[in-house]
């Protein structure tokens, strides 16, 4: 009758143990669907002092960062960019999301040249969604 005691106390502490590899398999599954789907915040690289407006509406899925600054530098993806090769930026930034729109974050002490020049990069670039950054 010992035996069998000592038997049954045996099998009961084997038993106790937990097995965390499951956990371990979903932990790492909702990490990898965390990092595929989380939407990554983009910036033009500089920040500018924006004007403000009444109007102003808040536009989702502006991809295409560009900011003026009022100097009258250009900045796309956290670089300076010349103002000749602002095309092929938004060409290339564009053939990656064709969806995307260009937002212009343009300083209000920029000059308005350099405002027109970007949009008309941007439009010769075949992209027709082109917005003006504000302050809310």
């Amino acid at each position: 009758m010992r035996r069998r005691v000592s038997f049954l106390s045996q099998s009961a502490d084997e038993e106790q143990e937990i097995n965390i590899t499951p956990m371990l398999d979903v932990v790492f599954i909702m990490l990898i669907f965390f990092i595929v789907t989380a939407s990554f915040v983009k910036e033009s690289g500089i920040e500018v002092s924006r004007p403000s407006a009444v109007t102003a509406v808040v536009q989702e899925k502006g991809n295409i960062l560009v900011a003026v600054t009022e100097t009258g530098e250009i900045w796309i993806n956290r670089r300076q960019v010349d103002p000749r090769a602002v095309r092929a930026n938004i060409e290339r930034l564009h053939a990656e999301n064709p969806q995307g729109s260009v937002v212009i974050q343009a300083d209000r002490n920029s000059t308005t040249e350099m405002l027109v020049q970007v949009m008309d990069a941007a439009r010769q670039a075949n992209v027709t969604d082109v917005s003006i950054a504000t302050q809310e």
